[in-house]
């Protein structure tokens, strides 16, 4: 059966990146070399609309654009909207939004399977007239039970050798909407006895009266994934389909289709999809994590999803260094998490700018420090970047630093304050504590009385005496109040998997801290900045700001959580 086919692309030369070999790569170059598709790579990005994408999809669309990029090729988005139960429009639309964050663009390329619902009702009517197809009474249960094991050859279906005129007659009822949903199917007639169950008389179409997003209610029965999926790639010329493992048993079938109904046939291609300690990448377990309240929503920065990372403040750069270093095969295997921190601490340690926050206030006031005066400092706000300059930080009589970084008992080695001892200030000078105040009730430290030594400004020729320590802190009269959270992995174990996969969830993986005190110049920050807060991490703003009220979520930890910093 001959269809129209959608206008063909100029092929361009293509270009060989050895540095970037894959299997993938190596099945294309062989292509190339033998002019199969006629010099043209023309790859698709297929996501269902049943969800939000999570960084698994994300692998898959750096690979197929990116082929499509590195040979002067095309790729699609094509949404595959067969199961109208469990699609919405939101997810149409945040699909979009992410491919678009990640860097990438499909053109004028954005198709959907219910556009060739049409066609492929009339491919169905062909396989029919060719005694390829047949309608089916028996209910999925008598279907999976007809199909027999892996071990055992299924059973013919007693509808099987129904005439093609009963068969036209059947599906075109099914079409109108005579029967019940799931009283009837269409199925291929392959072979009950072949070892891939996938051959075993695959469903076509099911009946199910249910509306759309985009036909509404035009249709009631729905072609299933096998059945749309190839001959969608075909309408649309796709040179390569690549899909992850588990299709591999399913390209007999992708090409049965392909064949008997003497279409153009593009070539499907499996890779191992990624795997990543201690997340779930199941679609219907993410979902179960949103609709049970384990997490905020789709785009909580504990999930997986791009729109959970965006969040959180991953970069699309990050993401995509991620899928280059883990790169494609054919082998399964588990990637640890921390491979794709890594990759978003070396894109933030170059682009973030570095600023002073404190999380858990400790009040520091400097007794020798004049009453009143302030200096304005000068701090650098990336020593990676020398073109992102410096900027200029307050300094009072009266600070905050981190809690931690005081211990009136302090262990060997500790080089913070403690009773007695010297420590720097970040940019500023040299204090020393003289005296604690403590709560008369708890017991708590609450404030530190110390000392500084006007000698020792930071990049001053007279600055000569060295401290072991150094840390950060803010002035107390110019400070922006902030809300941080602090956000770890979601499973405390690497694996969370089985029935009772929930119970892994981390119940500590969101401290919310109030009252913390933050640089002044980050009042005016916007959501989606990003910074390094000094010895603390990276930290984003999150979209829930708004006016006076700023908050930040963290990222991802520094390396050491109490980096060495450089000494002034």
């Amino acid at each position: 059966m001959k269809t129209a086919e959608p206008k063909k692309t100029q092929a361009q030369p293509p270009v060989e990146l050895p540095e970037r070999r894959n299997f993938i790569r190596e099945i294309i170059n062989d292509d190339l070399r033998t002019n199969k598709y006629g010099g043209r790579v023309h790859t698709r990005f297929p996501p269902e609309p049943n969800g939000y994408l999570h960084i698994g999809h994300a692998k898959s669309i750096c690979l197929n654009f990116g082929l499509a990029r590195d040979y002067h090729g095309l790729c699609n988005v094509r949404f595959d909207d067969t199961n109208p139960t469990k699609e919405e429009s939101e997810y149409v639309e945040s699909i979009q939004e992410d491919v678009r964050w990640l860097g990438f663009d499909w053109g004028d390329r954005l198709y959907y399977a219910s556009d060739y619902f049409e066609k492929l009702h009339a491919f169905a009517l062909a396989l029919i007239e060719k005694g390829k197809a047949f309608v089916c009474d028996l209910n999925a249960d008598q279907i999976r039970e007809y199909r027999g094991t892996l071990t055992e050859p299924g059973r013919d279906s007693p509808y099987r050798d129904r005439t093609v005129e009963e068969n036209f007659d059947l599906f075109n009822r099914m079409r109108k909407g005579e029967f019940p949903d799931g009283s009837r199917t269409l199925r291929a007639k392959i072979d009950m006895a072949s070892p891939n169950l996938n051959m075993r008389d695959p469903v076509m179409y099911r009946i199910l009266h249910a509306t759309h997003h985009r036909t509404g209610d035009t249709w009631c029965i729905y072609p299933t994934y096998d059945w749309a999926h190839g001959q969608s790639d075909s309408l649309e010329q796709i040179t390569h389909s690549i899909c992850t493992l588990e299709f591999a048993d399913h390209r007999p079938l992708y090409d049965w289709f392909l064949k008997e109904l003497g279409i153009y046939r593009p070539q499907q291609i499996e890779f191992a999809r990624l795997n990543m300690t201690y997340t779930v990448m199941s679609k219907r377990r993410l979902l179960e994590l949103v609709e049970g309240g384990h997490v905020g929503g789709w785009d909580d920065p504990r999930m997986p999803t791009i729109s959970g990372l965006r969040r959180r403040g991953y970069t699309p750069e990050s993401i995509r260094t991620f899928a280059d270093r883990i790169g494609v095969s054919r082998s399964e295997s588990t990637v640890d998490v921390a491979v794709l921190e890594d990759c978003l601490r070396d894109d933030l340690n170059k682009r973030a700018p570095r600023v002073m926050a404190v999380l858990r206030p400790l009040k520091v006031v400097i007794e020798n420090y004049p009453d009143g005066k302030v200096e304005e400092l000068s701090a650098v706000n990336n020593p990676e970047d020398e073109t992102m300059g410096k900027r200029t930080v307050p300094f009072s009589r009266v600070l905050y630093i981190e809690h931690d970084d005081f211990r009136e008992d302090p262990p060997k080695k500790y080089f913070r304050l403690s009773p007695g001892a010297e420590v720097r200030l970040r940019y500023a000078y040299i204090i020393k504590c003289v005296g604690v105040v403590k709560d008369q009730q708890s017991g708590g430290v609450v404030e530190l009385r110390c000392t500084y030594d006007p000698q020792t400004k930071s990049g001053s020729a007279e600055n000569i005496r060295k401290v072991k320590g150094t840390i950060h802190w803010v002035s107390a009269a110019h400070a922006t109040d902030a809300e941080v959270r602090l956000y770890d992995r979601l499973f405390n174990v690497s694996e969370p998997g089985g029935e009772n996969w929930k119970d892994s969830i981390n119940p500590s993986s969101l401290q919310i801290l109030k009252g913390c005190k933050v640089e002044p110049g980050l009042a005016s920050s916007k959501p989606q900045e990003r910074f390094q807060f000094e010895r603390l991490g990276y930290f984003c703003v999150d979209n829930d700001s708004s006016g006076e009220h700023i908050v930040f979520n963290r990222t991802v930890t520094l390396r050491d959580t109490w980096a060495k910093i450089e000494k002034s």
